[in-house]
């Protein structure tokens, strides 16, 4: 039985990251808070619109998939808005091709294509309900004291709360990682997101298809029915044009680009962009303090992993405080130390992996054009090096 206001672990912020780690923790005996800036996501019964659609859309790995499916997020999701990947096929920037396929993973699918407010409006469902939590929303910090024994957390409206373990899944510029004093540099990719979505007018089959030029990498992913989701990694000057367009230019240029794979496009939302940066800290983890999420981690979008890699940062600390054995204490520092050096691995990997691909082929230099592609032909014939490639987006 907690005290009044005193819990084990607070989670700052009610993202995906954030709240798929409250509802992993429901059954692990603790005493938990979720503190969320915003209100709840209104969610219509859009299913049939073939306008109302999300242009934040998120690939969903099955290994995420199966994490939210634990907690019953997944469950609650409408099918009818949730896209599989069946097959991915890259292109170079002249006749290199790279395909790889559900079927030669042996897995259902790649990937699930769904809309940010639909999964965040699954797993809030179920934390409204969840016993072991204090749902406090909306709500913004002031000020995160960090003692030995515990910390604590001021609410702007003067609320307190004391707290063995803060979580900060507070998104890319996190206050909690500020005030536990974990920094560095992010490194500006000096590229924007442009993201929008259309009707195409021939079926994409469940394909994803993504473009590697030297001015920039385009992703078209599948949405339900004949309708995709586009991601334009290019300059700032690119993306200004891009945003200013009427809908039919735009339309014709992402057409273009994509060497009119889909035929015809009609816009269904709007575009909008967001720059992109790379952020490598030296620790995701600080006294009483845990990192998730963009809070730990920024990288470029171009795998779709930044919210796989987030879910993986949640499943792994949950595990971690589940089975903390004896250790009565969720923010013990040995048991902090060990989340840092489990996840390290992976988000290292995932961020020289994109950085690299990135840096390769948005380069005009000759030499590394016939080497990117040489390279990408390479591959596609090389059946156990496409499935290990694959095998940890899986994850």
């Amino acid at each position: 039985m907690k005290t009044p206001n005193q819990y084990d672990v607070v989670i700052i912020g009610g993202g995906l990251v954030g709240a798929s780690l409250a509802a992993a923790l429901k059954n692990s005996g603790l005493a938990l808070a979720l503190v969320e800036a915003g209100s709840a996501p209104a969610i219509e019964d859009d299913s049939g619109s073939t306008e109302n659609w999300d242009s934040r859309i998120y690939a969903i790995s099955p290994g995420s998939r199966t994490f939210l499916e634990q907690s019953g997020a997944w469950q609650r999701l409408d099918p009818r808005r949730v896209a599989p990947v069946e097959e991915m096929r890259v292109f170079g920037d002249s006749d290199a091709e790279l395909k790889f396929s559900a079927y030669q993973m042996g897995v259902p699918e790649l990937a699930c294509i769904v809309e940010n407010r639909h999964l965040q409006a699954a797993l809030w469902q179920g934390l409204q309900s969840q016993d072991n939590l204090d749902f406090i929303h909306p709500a913004r910090c002031a000020a995160l004291a960090l003692g030995e024994d515990a910390a604590r957390l001021t609410l702007e409206d003067g609320r307190e709360f004391g707290a063995k373990l803060i979580v900060g899944a507070d998104g890319r510029d996190s206050w909690v990682r500020n005030q536990a004093g974990i920094s560095a540099a992010p490194v500006d990719y000096q590229h924007h997101g442009v993201v929008a979505n259309f009707s195409c007018e021939l079926p994409h089959r469940g394909i994803a298809h993504q473009w590697f030029a030297p001015d920039g990498i385009l992703a078209l992913l599948p949405l339900p029915g004949n309708r995709l989701s586009m991601v334009w990694s290019v300059t700032p000057e690119k993306s200004a044009e891009l945003t200013s367009l009427t809908d039919e230019a735009l339309c014709a240029q992402v057409a273009a680009a994509s060497h009119h794979t889909l035929g015809k496009l009609q816009i269904l939302t709007p575009a909008a962009a967001f720059p992109l940066r790379l952020l490598v800290l030296p620790h995701i983890s600080a006294k009483r303090v845990a990192l998730i999420g963009d809070a730990a981690h920024n990288m470029h979008p171009l795998a779709g992993q930044g919210v796989n890699t987030g879910f993986r940062d949640a499943r792994q600390l949950a595990e971690l405080l589940i089975d903390r054995g004896g250790c009565t204490d969720g923010g013990d520092a040995q048991l902090l130390r060990r989340y840092d050096r489990k996840r390290r691995e992976d988000i290292y990997s995932m961020q020289s992996t994109t950085y690299g691909l990135k840096k390769l082929f948005c380069n005009d230099d000759p030499l590394l054009r016939t080497l990117r592609n040489l390279g990408l032909n390479a591959t596609n014939h090389l059946i156990p090096l496409k499935k290990l490639l694959m095998q940890h987006a899986l994850n």
